[in-house]
């Protein structure tokens, strides 16, 4: 017998693999923009290492860019979609518990949910990557 917590840290319990999914969720979608883009610095080897890893575990898919065939276009599977939900645990734990200087967006994600409520919150960037991911894949 398992313990489910135990399985899912061995599923996700590196921090790339939640930067990535983040990353998703804020609608970059290339090797090169999960490169370049993210403050956090990821490794290239380690980076093609969680995105096999992610798309293995059917949390993340890709679609091949069809003027750049050798461009993999990634997105998050409805699996991968239900994980903002510790993404937002996470990050609420932070804000309350870490003495840090938070990112833009981690400033304008706190102003949200002093707002209004956790269910809204996860709800609304859910409902707004699937809105994102049906422009830019058509599902």
């Amino acid at each position: 017998m398992l313990c489910a917590c135990k399985v899912s840290l061995d599923i996700l319990g590196d921090k790339w693999s939640l930067i990535i999914v983040r990353d998703l969720f804020r609608n970059k979608n290339t090797f090169s923009q999960f490169l370049n883009e993210s403050s956090e610095g990821i490794a290239s080897n380690v980076l093609v290492d969680r995105l096999k890893k992610l798309n293995e575990l059917n949390i993340i898919g890709y679609e091949r860019n069809p003027e750049d065939k050798k461009v993999k276009k990634y997105y998050l599977t409805d699996r991968g979609v239900d994980l903002y939900g510790i993404i937002y645990e996470l990050q609420d734990w932070t804000i309350k518990n870490v003495d840090f200087n938070p990112s833009d967006n981690t400033s304008k994600w706190d102003e949200l949910n002093t707002l209004k409520s956790k269910a809204f919150v996860i709800s609304k960037y859910k409902n707004e990557y699937k809105k994102l991911r049906l422009r830019n894949f058509g599902f």
